[in-house]
């Protein structure tokens, strides 16, 4: 299956979260497009960040976000 429009959207904003520090967050506001505000809500949905505008990763999306950023350098090389 081939990443669709919404699930490269999410892995996005994953990509913007600082792996190095538990205390950096990201705030999507509500100036942002409208799919951006929409991923930034499913991630929410799936438990994966802890604000529905962005916020922290959970333990979960600290997980997904370290994959989805493994896979731009890897996909980058």
């Amino acid at each position: 299956m081939p990443f669709t429009p919404t699930i490269a959207e999410e892995l996005n904003i994953l990509a913007r979260y600082n792996l190095d520090t538990t205390q950096e967050g990201v705030k999507v506001h509500s100036s942002a497009e409208p799919e951006v505000i929409a991923a930034a809500q499913r991630l929410f949905d799936k438990g994966l960040i802890t604000q529905a505008d962005g916020g922290y990763l959970t333990d979960l999306g600290r997980t997904a976000a370290g994959h989805a950023q493994d896979l731009l350098l890897i996909v980058r090389g």
